[in-house]
């Protein structure tokens, strides 16, 4: 995998405190998830541009603009994903290369790697000060001159998500080992915080996310877990809908089991916590 952060000798030097006294650090994010992240951390030193921001867009079928290129051209901080979720922005560097860029990538800075690792790490409640971190070190090092408010604003990011972890640990305790099913792995990291057990075919969530017909065999086992009722909650992604995740969501309402909607990127008009606390609560309320 690459480098967490890529800095050039000489940057400190060229950087200095210039880049936010001619308007702020240009940031392109991947996600308007890391874009969320990133204008919090970074407040008014820094201008943020998300590639992939439709609340309505399929990441899998995404393809950037030219105005993307653009951006990562300018950039002085790119920020993303890795683990191939996001693969359209390595080709958007690669045209565009800049010795000056940092880059952070959250894959990375966890530490992980596979085709099998579940992508969706914001998610990841336990990792989420540790990809903050990562992008305040990226602006700190990109502009010195605003450490300390960079600094306080990471404080601040990981104080703000105490209702998050309070919500997450009132599932765990009430709700441990308590069985629902996903139609692909999007709230993965959710779902394994809160101590819940995951039922659904890996053949079948696997198949929805990279967006191929899952085996008859899996769609089977998947129905077969909603008609008998062998799951509490279904945890089904609105964001890519298909006709196949529209029929298990259908048997789901059938049986009478609350289904929990999710979404890969941040919904218009809500900040990171909001989001994820909301998506966290509905599921504490459907287990009830």
């Amino acid at each position: 995998m690459r480098i967490i952060l890529i800095l050039l000798p000489g940057l400190l030097a060229a950087c200095g405190g210039g880049r936010a006294s001619q308007g702020g650090l240009r940031v392109v994010a991947g996600e308007s998830t890391y874009g969320d992240l990133a204008r919090e951390l970074g407040g008014p030193h820094v201008r943020v541009t998300s590639v992939l921001s439709s609340p309505n867009a399929d990441p899998h079928l995404f393809e950037p603009r030219i105005a993307n290129d653009l951006a990562v051209a300018q950039a002085d901080v790119v920020i993303e994903n890795g683990l191939g979720y996001d693969a359209f922005m390595d080709k958007l560097q690669s045209a565009s290369p800049k010795s000056r860029r940092i880059e952070v990538v959250a894959a990375d800075v966890l530490g992980l790697s596979g085709a099998d690792t579940n992508p969706h790490l914001w998610y990841d409640l336990p990792a989420l000060p540790r990809i903050a971190a990562a992008i305040t070190r990226a602006f700190v090092r990109a502009d010195p001159s605003h450490t300390r408010d960079y600094r306080r604003r990471l404080s601040r990011f990981v104080a703000s998500l105490a209702p998050l972890r309070r919500t997450v640990s009132a599932i765990r305790a009430s709700h441990a080992g308590a069985p629902v099913a996903v139609t692909e792995p999007v709230p993965g990291y959710l779902v394994a915080a809160a101590g819940l057990r995951d039922l659904a075919p890996t053949a079948f969530t696997r198949a929805i996310e990279d967006g191929s017909e899952p085996p008859p065999g899996a769609v089977a086992a998947m129905l077969e877990l909603l008609r008998g009722r062998k799951v509490r909650v279904l945890l089904y992604n609105s964001q890519a809908v298909s006709p196949i995740t529209a029929r298990v969501r259908a048997a789901a309402r059938a049986a009478g089991i609350p289904v929990v909607g999710v979404t890969e990127t941040l919904p218009a008009g809500e900040t990171f916590q909001r989001w994820q606390l909301g998506e966290a609560k509905a599921l504490q309320a459907a287990l009830g």
